[in-house]
């Protein structure tokens, strides 16, 4: 019975990464040997064990066989004459397929070192085309590694996968686990564009994958493609480090623009509104956390609203934070306000402006909460929205917009 340290610990201490989870894999034991030891059992479909004490993983050195479409279409050997070699044949890139002993000695038998040090992603064997679920992994890979590049002959066997059908088999809940992962690495940018060059993303994420070679005005956006500005946004959303509900909105705030007529473009009067009722769909069938679509929703709706805070009339900002619910929840309101600045600064040329509007609408905000909605209800029981809606606006007005406008054009 020997244990090995495999995967994702391995190849990020060669990187020189800080090691987050540590996995092993258990070569000659039985389950039965693993709960005398006092391992825990925990997997459903293969042996995997819990350590006693550290709580890691160990999982039972095993070998798979294709046999159904999809993620779910393997059965699974383990047993104790299964080797580490063969264990190790069935992980994705060779990156992941390096093992370390007890004594620190590498075990790296398909070239896992030498591609860490040329920057590549690159399958194990062909046994990689047999799991759809790979082609979103690599693709997350690629938004973390940004200096790795994708093997030609991995990104070939990524498009089988699409062109086989394969792709289309994979169930939503995992499908969007791996985008919410990539979503939250270095470059994301890099996981729409690996999934596009295989010709994943027209099949998982449509939407998205129709915002390319769509153009906008270039006054306005000097990158012009609507689809490059995405991937901008997505990146800037990482770059100022902020949730996954907000590079979620990030990435989706300008679905309705892949749907503009051509006989208007470049512009897009009222995407806006096309881009919420986009958003319901692709969320149901991705099964997209409520709190990532409500966010999403909010930013699709007002981004515009957002950006042109010096143009807007007190009882339109008043409008604005009422239907962003920023009163009760000030917190996602300022969610809303970040992802707007990645819209702002996700152009070409603008990544580095300052933008003002966040700290105007916070402004803004304050006002309007420091209204006593208890005290005005009591005096005007017949009319309390009313009233409390004029008195919001009293309180903007209050601030003394010039001054606000003023402050926000010298910022």
């Amino acid at each position: 019975m020997k244990t090995y340290s495999v995967g994702g610990a391995v190849r990020d201490e060669l990187l020189g990464l800080p090691v987050v989870d540590r996995d092993y894999v258990v070569v000659g034991a039985t389950p039965a040997e693993m709960v005398a030891q006092g391992f825990r059992p925990v997997g459903r479909d293969f042996p995997v064990f819990l350590h006693p004490k550290t709580q890691e993983e160990y999982a039972l050195a095993r070998t798979e066989r294709k046999t159904a479409p999809g993620y779910h279409g393997f059965v699974f050997h383990a047993s104790p004459e299964v080797t580490l070699e063969e264990d190790l044949a069935r992980r994705d890139l060779t990156i992941n397929a390096i093992a370390k002993d007890a004594g620190g000695a590498l075990i790296d038998p398909y070239g896992g070192r030498r591609d860490l040090a040329a920057r590549v992603l690159r399958h194990v064997s062909p046994a990689f085309a047999e799991d759809p679920v790979r082609v979103l992994r690599v693709a997350r890979f690629a938004a973390r590694f940004a200096d790795f590049v994708i093997a030609p002959e991995t990104l070939e066997l990524m498009r089988q996968l699409v062109k086989s059908g394969e792709v289309d088999h994979l169930v939503a809940e995992r499908v969007w686990q791996e985008l919410a992962k990539g979503l939250m690495e270095a470059r994301p940018s890099r996981m729409f564009e690996s999934l596009r060059q295989s010709g994943a993303l027209l099949r998982i994420l449509p939407e998205v994958d129709g915002l390319f070679g769509v153009p906008q005005r270039a006054d306005f956006h000097p990158e012009v493609d609507t689809g490059v500005h995405t991937m901008m946004v997505a990146d800037m959303s990482a770059r100022l480090g902020l949730s996954l509900p907000a590079r979620f909105a990030a990435l989706t705030h300008d679905l309705g623009k892949g749907r503009t007529p051509p006989e208007t473009l470049p512009r897009h009067t009222g995407h806006e509104v096309v881009s919420v009722a986009m958003l319901r769909p692709l969320c149901d069938r991705l099964r997209v956390p409520a709190d990532c679509h409500e966010l999403a929703r909010l930013v699709a709706q007002f981004h515009g609203d957002i950006h042109r805070f010096e143009e807007l009339r007190p009882s339109t900002m008043v409008r604005v934070i009422e239907q962003c619910d920023g009163l009760r929840r000030p917190e996602r309101f300022r969610q809303v306000l970040a992802a707007c600045e990645c819209d702002y600064r996700g152009r070409l040329g603008f990544e580095e402006r300052p933008y003002p509007q966040t700290q105007s609408w916070l402004q803004v905000l304050e006002a309007v909460r420091g209204v006593d909605a208890g005290a005005i209800a009591l005096a005007h029981p017949a009319q309390i929205p009313l009233r409390i809606h004029e008195a919001r606006v009293a309180a903007v007005k209050g601030l003394g917009l010039q001054k606000v406008h003023e402050q926000h054009r010298q910022e």
